[in-house]
């Protein structure tokens, strides 16, 4: 199995850029491991997001129109070559045609990988690389959010189940600094989706740290502390 990041291999899987034996792999490592899958989901999350930055560009109008108009033109025929000219010979012009074709599929392969490339590099740039990572479990002990500290108190919180908040409740993110000191409130969490949160003031994440997140009335914690039952709790651990 390949030596390389697995961060780098889980993002050439969602973007689309691994082969089926590398896709194979990062798919039996998430089947087997929650915090892979965590992983994984996050990615998607993450470029998902930056699809949706992209506007949507309607079509020219008539376009189709002009399209099938020219389809069903006749072919116009050559044009007669001149004298000091020798024409291409039928078998000539057909391996030049393919080779055309192959240039323009592989023109249009390098521009699809370019467009890849720059998303990619810009989720790198711009979102710092997590210290610490913890997947939050449920009572029963299922996968219920994957949670991902950066030294600058950046969180990302990506929720892996689909969390039904029960009405009039919403959820809210928290962790505890220092084992002796009480519960911080991270902020809250849309609904059924996933988020980045920033906090300042506190100390860099640290291994063992707790993370849990709980459902409150809306607008949060009343008493600024946990109150409400636990959706999900677990403790931090070094990224693979």
């Amino acid at each position: 199995m390949t030596q390389r990041p697995l961060e780098e291999r889980i993002d050439e899987v969602v973007l689309g850029l691994a082969s089926e034996v590398e896709h194979a792999e990062i798919e039996a490592l998430a089947a087997a491991d929650p915090q892979v899958a965590a992983r994984l989901e996050r990615a998607r999350a993450r470029f998902g997001e930056l699809d949706a930055t992209a506007d949507e560009v309607p079509l020219p109008e008539g376009l189709w129109n002009r399209v099938a108009a020219r389809l069903d033109e006749a072919p116009t025929a050559p044009a007669a070559p001149d004298g000091n000219i020798v024409p291409l010979s039928a078998k000539a012009r057909g391996r030049t045609e393919t080779d055309t074709r192959w240039r323009f599929a592989a023109l249009a392969s390098l521009a699809a990988s370019l467009v890849l490339a720059v998303a990619l590099g810009w989720s790198l740039l711009t979102m710092p690389q997590p210290t610490v990572v913890a997947v939050l479990l449920d009572a029963g002990g299922k996968p219920v959010a994957l949670v991902e500290g950066a030294a600058d108190n950046t969180t990302w919180i990506t929720l892996l189940d689909g969390a039904a908040v029960p009405q009039g409740q919403v959820m809210q993110v928290w962790t505890k600094p220092t084992e002796e000191g009480p519960p911080v409130s991270l902020g809250l969490l849309p609904s059924g989706t996933g988020t980045r949160l920033s906090v300042e003031g506190l100390p860099p994440p640290r291994r063992d740290q707790l993370y849990e997140i709980t459902f409150e009335p809306e607008g949060g914690s009343p008493t600024n502390l946990p109150t409400g039952p636990i959706h999900g709790k677990g403790l931090a651990q070094q990224p693979i």
